[in-house]
């Protein structure tokens, strides 16, 4: 099965800030950021196969572009949001004096944040997404989602390797293809 994964254009939080599953807004930048990705996601499926099913995150950044996209019926599933910071959420990362903090620097594959999730947790619920999918009398599928949610989407597809996971991150707006 073809997976082609989306994800949000540029959201408008100062860099630094940790908003995980917080519904942030997008940059005044959204319709010409999303105009691209448009384009680029149309120029995917010149090929003459359609589309079996699109899904996206339930945050507003990722079903603001697939309704952009012509998918405002896609498929919510939160499965597909975002890592849970908790209590971290819409903080400066550099102004949090939580002390799992260092700890969560220190292994974020297996620490989870205070009130949130690890990496770890956030790849097995996509996983468990993915495994579902793979049930599916599907041949391609859309997917409108978050950079983690990418990355564990590679790593399942086994494209990279867990400890390479954040210099994988694809660009706000950017398209990944996977096989599953």
């Amino acid at each position: 099965m073809q997976i082609i994964l989306i994800r949000h254009t540029s959201v408008d939080v100062p860099p630094g800030v940790c908003y995980g599953q917080t519904d942030v807004p997008l940059k005044p930048t959204f319709e010409q950021e999303a105009a691209l990705t448009s384009a680029n996601l149309q120029a995917l499926l010149t090929d003459g196969r359609s589309l079996d099913h699109v899904y996206t995150s339930p945050l507003t950044r990722c079903v603001r572009l697939a309704t952009y996209c012509g998918y405002a019926d896609a498929e919510r599933d939160k499965r597909l949001m975002e890592i849970n910071f908790g209590a971290w959420e819409m903080k400066p990362f550099d102004a949090n004096d939580d002390p799992r903090l260092k700890e969560w620097y220190a292994d974020y594959l297996n620490v989870a944040a205070t009130g949130g999730e690890s990496f770890a947790m956030q790849y097995q619920r996509v996983s468990q997404f993915l495994d579902e999918l793979r049930t599916k009398n599907y041949q391609r599928v859309a997917i409108f989602a978050h950079g983690g949610v990418l990355i564990c989407a590679q790593i399942y597809a086994g494209l990279i390797k867990t400890e390479e996971a954040f210099s994988a991150l694809t660009p706000y707006g950017g398209i990944i293809q996977i096989e599953i």
